[in-house]
């Protein structure tokens, strides 16, 4: 199974921006910190991106493909490495792939 995304893991869009978790999760913990699930809500801060002739078009949202069938929480689907993470502009325009640095391949249950 691929690892977990966790709450701290390193996240980041395609053009440098930090993403920000909001976990909803406050039961299932992955190496100390709470599991990231697929309703929770991510926002970019720090795109730089901007489209010729220089109209800034930032990430702002995260919208999240793939996560686990077989793994929930609450209901939820669990969000693994193999999950993508679609960056959108404010006008939802698809800007990329969400960048995963680490994800913590360990669960503890609380």
């Amino acid at each position: 199974m691929p690892a977990i995304l966790q709450q701290g893991v390193t996240l980041m869009c395609p053009h440098g921006g930090t993403v920000m978790p909001v976990p909803t999760n406050v039961r299932v913990k992955v190496g100390g910190a709470f599991a990231l699930l697929q309703a929770d809500v991510f926002t970019v801060v720090g795109c730089p991106f901007t489209v010729p002739p220089g109209k800034p078009q930032p990430c702002l949202t995260v919208e999240w493909q793939a996560p686990t069938v077989r793994l929930t929480i609450g209901g939820q689907a669990v969000l693994t490495q193999s999950s993508v993470g679609l960056c959108k502009s404010a006008e939802q325009i698809v800007q990329g792939t969400v960048i995963i640095i680490a994800p913590q391949p360990r669960v503890k249950g609380t």
